[in-house]
């Protein structure tokens, strides 16, 4: 049996589709083999179009990769910021030199838009496009039948025969499964592209206009995902405010799951701060939506948001964690900031800090701003200094430390559910509660995505309940 090895840099779309894409290979008779991919609330965001997904996107120690290599790596890569691409180089290199005669296949938003650098990190190193990501839902099959029938022959050579064909229509929303090998709760995605233009951001040329998942479709699937067990699932998209199916929204469709499934409990990605309005409020108070939201913010001041041409104000922002905190009990809030984003003044800054201080924030993804290539704001000036960038990310992050602090001790002796994801130590179980708080458990040897209930005992420490 041939063993594939999973590696993925940025955003939970990016989890879901090499989770699928695992999926298709253990499904065709290959072993599967990759880093866990569960992160705690505070390492990595959500939405694709974040710029701090792959801020602590996490490289392999290197003995890790010592035995038995495999056939074939995968590495699905990020090009929101430069920081992502480096590491992108740095994993594929890395692989490389681990691993001497296994091809590396690299797809992904940085594939997509950087195919001929990659190309020439390597002669072992093959591109297939993120608009082809798709394809690595039919790739299995064919190498497989293709070995069946040549035994030994080069998988690189295949990869080659494959990569060469015509490529096959867009079909986004081909990769899918329901058996999740790196994650303790199911994944969906139902959204794909962005039609916005903010200056910043390269994910509109990567992953091209705003597509949606039918509302029939994303609720079969979903069933399914409940049907086979799991507890939880995540509705992931690039810019889920853009979903429309037929007449239908987001909201629509979330009525939609809740109405026709029984118990699986709904997990937004990201959210616009806009898109948090009266129609998609009631559908958040439900019992059954996780009390845990990421708002995709980028600044606190509304001189800025104008410079990022993004589609709202701070006083939306406000409004949305008013309205977030008024439906749901103390929920788990965070948001993104990009620092030094060209002409961002100190008075900029402060608004932005007084933003994040007022809407108490339980995590701030902070990052500094990073010139993408395409994109407007790769020539806009004046340039903050990478040094002042960097002072401002740091005192965003010291605010984001004293917000998971204080919402960790607000929840020190209450009740929350959790889903087991294992891999505690000796005599605990690690699990993520529903406010997405990562605790350890006091009792060993929970199954991975049980559900059950805990306690909240101090920073990162919690007591088992009752298994649910």
């Amino acid at each position: 049996m041939e063993l594939v090895h999973f590696e993925t840099l940025g955003c939970k779309l990016n989890q879901i589709e090499t989770e699928s894409a695992a999926a298709a290979f253990r499904a065709a008779g290959f072993s599967i083999d990759g880093a866990e991919l569960d992160t705690p609330a505070d390492e990595t965001a959500d939405d694709a179009t974040d710029a701090s997904t792959d801020a602590e996107a996490r490289i392999p120690d290197e003995s890790a990769l010592a035995a038995p290599a495999p056939a074939l790596c995968v590495v699905n890569t990020c090009t929101v910021t430069g920081k992502a691409e480096q590491k992108a180089r740095r994993l594929i290199r890395l692989l490389l030199r681990s691993w001497p005669r296994t091809p590396v296949l690299v797809t992904g938003c940085y594939a997509e838009v950087e195919a001929p650098a990659i190309q020439a990190i390597d002669p072992r190193v093959l591109v297939l496009p993120g608009s082809r990501k798709n394809e690595l839902a039919d790739l299995p099959a064919f190498l497989a039948n293709a070995l069946a029938l040549r035994p030994g022959t080069d998988i690189a050579d295949l990869l080659r025969d494959f990569l060469s064909r015509t490529p096959a229509d867009d079909r986004r929303f081909l990769l899918a499964t329901d058996n999740f090998l790196f994650h303790s709760r199911g994944s969906i995605k139902i959204q794909d592209g962005c039609n916005n233009r903010c200056a910043y951001c390269r994910i509109c040329l990567a992953r091209g206009a705003s597509v949606s998942l039918s509302a029939d479709e994303v609720v079969a699937r979903v069933r399914e995902i409940e049907k086979a067990g799991w507890s939880e699932v995540v509705l992931t998209g690039v810019n889920l405010g853009q979903y429309r199916s037929g007449s239908g929204d987001f909201a629509s469709l979330l009525a939609r799951i809740l109405g026709e499934t029984e118990r699986i409990s709904v997990r937004i990605s990201s959210l616009y701060p806009e898109r948090v309005d009266e129609a998609l409020l009631p559908l958040l108070a439900n019992e059954r939506v996780a009390p845990h939201f990421h708002l995709s913010i980028q600044s606190g001041s509304d001189r800025i948001l104008r410079a990022m041409r993004r589609p709202y104000t701070a006083q939306t922002v406000r409004d949305a964690v008013r309205r977030l905190r008024e439906v749901k009990d103390d929920p788990f809030l965070a948001c993104d900031i990009i620092a030094g984003f060209p002409g961002e003044t100190d008075e900029d800054f402060a608004a932005t800090m007084e933003l994040c201080g007022q809407s108490r924030f339980a995590w701030i993804h902070a990052f500094p701003f990073s010139p993408r290539p395409g994109t407007e704001a790769w020539g806009m000036k004046p340039r903050v200094p990478e040094r002042i960038a960097g002072e401002r990310v740091a005192l965003l992050t010291a605010l984001a430390e004293r917000g998971r602090l204080d919402y960790y001790s607000a929840w020190i002796g209450r009740e929350i559910n959790a889903i087991s994801e294992s891999g505690g130590d000796a005599g605990s179980s690690r699990a993520l509660t529903a406010n997405y708080l990562s605790v350890r458990v006091d009792a060993p040897d929970i199954p991975r995505g049980h559900l059950i209930r805990v306690r909240v005992t101090g920073m990162g420490t919690a007591s088992l309940v009752s298994r649910i």
